[in-house]
């Protein structure tokens, strides 16, 4: 008889979360809630056969409209704020004997904050969604067509499923 296949082992991940912008301090919690939501996101990854490095480690930003403003501007071409961003970083060389840097992901507090208020979720809900989001970013996914966006909203749906949050995507009912 064969030896059952066994799952795949979750990477080691290091995840460092920097808060600053003063507005966090309302979200309870957030830095865990970051560290939650792209562990994850990079353990679903890897239960799906996504290559993940290992060890890997990513960076996570929560500041306030006018810094992420000024990098959208300076990186995107867009002079206003946004939700978040995400900043993959090229591969190491083969053989590279450190941690594989897999990138840095920015969060808006005002821009998220507004966002949730308006589509009536709570704050922390929705930052961890955004995490997943910016963490599938730094992955490779993306959502520039229709297919793209498809697998990615799944995907997020899914990982999101998993920690208790319901279906960002869903449309509220009348």
């Amino acid at each position: 008889m064969a030896a059952p296949a066994s799952a795949p082992q979750a990477p080691d991940i290091a995840v460092d979360v920097l808060v600053e912008a003063e507005g966090w301090a309302g979200v309870p919690a957030a830095e865990l809630l970051c560290d939650t939501a792209a562990r994850a996101t990079l353990d679903a990854l890897a239960a799906l056969g996504d290559d993940i490095p290992d060890p890997a480690e990513l960076a996570i930003t929560l500041t306030g409209d006018e810094a992420i403003r000024e990098l959208n501007r300076r990186w995107r071409g867009k002079d206003k704020a946004t939700n978040v961003l995400s900043f993959p970083t090229p591969d190491l060389p083969e053989g590279a004997d450190a941690p594989q840097p897999l990138g840095d992901i920015i969060v808006a507090f005002e821009t998220l904050s507004a966002e949730a208020l308006a589509e009536g979720k709570a704050p922390a809900h929705h930052l961890v969604h955004l995490v997943v989001h910016g963490t599938l970013h730094l992955m490779g996914y993306d959502h520039i067509d229709d297919t793209e966006a498809e697998e990615m909203e799944a995907l997020e749906r899914n990982i999101l499923a998993r920690l208790g949050i319901d279906d960002p995507y869903r449309l509220p009912e009348d």
